[in-house]
């Protein structure tokens, strides 16, 4: 479980955002009756160069 808080996903235990171990997407499959998680990269580049792309940066409220 992510040891983390990002965006509205916010945890009193911890606080802070996690990117050297968290920045990636969280995956959920249903299979054989039961949900598998797996992860997947987050891409940082856009698709063409009409937008830039800018690194992540955590939320301030």
């Amino acid at each position: 479980m992510r040891k983390e808080s990002r965006g509205a996903h916010a945890r009193e235990d911890f606080k802070v955002r996690d990117d050297e171990n968290w920045m990636k997407h969280t995956v959920g499959f249903w299979e054989n009756e039961k949900v598998r998680l797996d992860y997947r990269p987050v891409h940082l580049n856009t698709l063409d160069d009409e937008v830039e792309s800018f690194p992540p940066k955590a939320r301030v409220y």
